[in-house]
């Protein structure tokens, strides 16, 4: 009977050390959130109590980007990168082999990669990605399109800019179909973010990011039943428009208490040039030209359904706390890209600008440094690399992008990148390095240069300025340098010179 209880005891002992050989990988990621829509970030509007408490009790970094995007749907070119840790014209490639069902492209996207290390893997929410999420993931739940859809009607507005030319404010207002254009005043009511009635958010009956919490509550009780450590990647929809949100969360942002950014304008004097005009769906969901009472009715809408996804975010911290997991978990929180939402004129997420290219990035887990903040530059894509090295796994070859855990561990503080890289079509380029940003707009041979130091809201052009002309060219042969090692072929004609 002792020698039973003994063999019991040694098993129990052995299935303990076993369970915590490898921790738990928990991923985050939020749709359009801007580096600077998050209150550890600077914004001292907007509450986010629940994503400012994975910084303190982690590592923040300060400088984080996306690469850029072959596609209007940033998105995808995103979320495509940081699933095969390809960069993103080898990225846009490789989806020909994930439509072609190539064993090998599938095998080496970021959960299988994870599985055959002895990961359980679960995936709800956003996909948007060109392999199916049920291929990659062992467990899926309500896997969701690239925008919440019903009703919102794009082909209207581009019927409307047919002929070439701009609609009237009468067309606008008879023809707009749900949630564009608007606000075109302060009596327009013609869309509310809380009538469930236009789909949505709201489709279906229970508000997405809801859905996306009750998803996580079911993996996690599955996952403290299961021997293996979990792998999960849980997408929240929010904050892509339709923005919508109860009306508590609306409630906490009062108009008169939005501030309209530094580097607002009422247009992008390059709009139509660099692919962000009205036929470009995000610029459409607000009048030309901006005013600022209608980007202030966007950002309060912006925020309250951050504040409303941020509070399912500490349920699914709070969930993995009541079952014991949480300390054994590395959490992983970031967006795909950012959004203008106002600066420079614009809307959206397809520009070169760091409202648009910067997010958010945090990591809090064992042995990762509480509170530190990095300023290093890095790329939002190197969470899955960090993901494998938690999990020990050696990175593969294949892989592009760098593991962030030297960083939090605090072993690492300077930058492993060359400069940053950043592209848009064949319409725009980006190199950020050293203090400074080069833009390149070759359709219309236009370079613009920043001051990142000084100049933080990117509103000063240097460009012309013939006191940094070196610093222009210097940048330049960053730029072409990159674009070599990266396999971009687009010529930037006049505009390198």
């Amino acid at each position: 009977m002792k020698k039973s209880l003994l063999l019991l005891l040694i098993s129990s002992l052995l299935f303990s050390c076993s369970k915590k050989e490898k921790p738990n990988v928990l991923f985050l990621f939020i749709d359009d959130l801007a580096y600077d829509a998050v209150a550890s970030y600077g914004n001292d509007v907007v509450k986010t109590p629940n994503i400012d408490r994975i910084a303190s009790k982690g590592t923040r970094f300060s400088h984080a980007y996306n690469m850029g995007s072959w596609s209007g749907a940033v998105c995808t070119a995103s979320r495509s990168m940081i699933i095969s840790g390809l960069s993103v014209w080898r990225a846009n490639q490789n989806r020909e082999l994930w439509h072609n069902n190539d064993s090998t492209s599938i095998a080496n996207t970021w959960g299988k990669l994870m599985e055959k290390q002895g990961y359980d893997t679960y995936m709800a929410g956003k996909w948007h990605v060109d392999v199916p999420a049920d291929v990659v993931f062992q467990e899926t739940r309500h896997i969701r399109p690239g925008m919440p859809g019903d009703g919102f009607n794009f082909k209207v507005v581009k019927e409307m800019y047919a002929d070439g030319r701009q609609p009237s404010i009468e067309e606008v207002t008879e023809k707009r179909p749900n949630g564009y254009f608007r606000p075109l005043s302060s009596s327009d009511n013609s869309w509310s973010p809380t009538d469930t009635s236009k789909g949505g958010f709201w489709k279906g009956g229970k508000h997405w990011s809801e859905v996306l919490l009750d998803d996580a509550k079911e993996f996690i009780g599955m996952a403290e039943k299961k021997e293996n450590p979990f792998f999960m990647y849980l997408a929240f929809n929010a904050a892509h428009d339709p923005r919508q949100a109860p009306q508590e969360y609306l409630d906490m942002y009062p108009l008169d208490e939005i501030k309209i950014p530094e580097n607002f304008m009422e247009d992008y004097m390059y709009h139509e040039e660099v692919g962000a005009g009205p036929l470009l769906r995000d610029e459409a969901l607000a009048p030309f030209p901006r005013t600022e009472y209608a980007i202030k009715v966007h950002l309060q809408e912006y925020y309250a359904l951050i504040t409303h996804l941020d509070i399912q975010i500490g349920n699914i911290l709070k969930e993995l706390e009541d079952k014991g997991l949480l300390d054994d978990t590395y959490v992983f929180l970031t967006a795909d890209h950012g959004l203008a939402m106002g600066s420079h004129g614009l809307l959206g997420k397809q520009n070169m600008y760091d409202h648009s290219m910067r997010v958010p990035l945090m990591v809090m887990g064992p042995d990762v440094k509480e509170g530190l903040v990095v300023d290093a530059d890095v790329h939002l894509q190197d969470v899955m690399a960090s993901a494998l090295d938690v999990a020990g796994i050696e990175k593969p070859d294949f892989v592009e992008f760098n593991s962030l855990m030297p960083y939090a561990k605090g072993t690492e503080t300077k930058t492993k990148l060359n400069g940053v890289y950043g592209a848009y079509l064949k319409k725009q380029r980006m190199m950020r390095k050293d203090g400074f940003k080069l833009i390149v707009y070759p359709e219309v041979n236009r370079v613009l240069l920043y001051d990142m130091t000084n100049d933080p809201q990117e509103i000063v052009d240097l460009g012309s300025n013939p006191e940094y002309a070196t610093k222009k060219k210097e940048l330049m042969q960053d730029l072409l340098s990159r674009q070599k090692e990266l396999g971009d072929d687009l010529d930037l004609g006049n505009a390198s010179i």
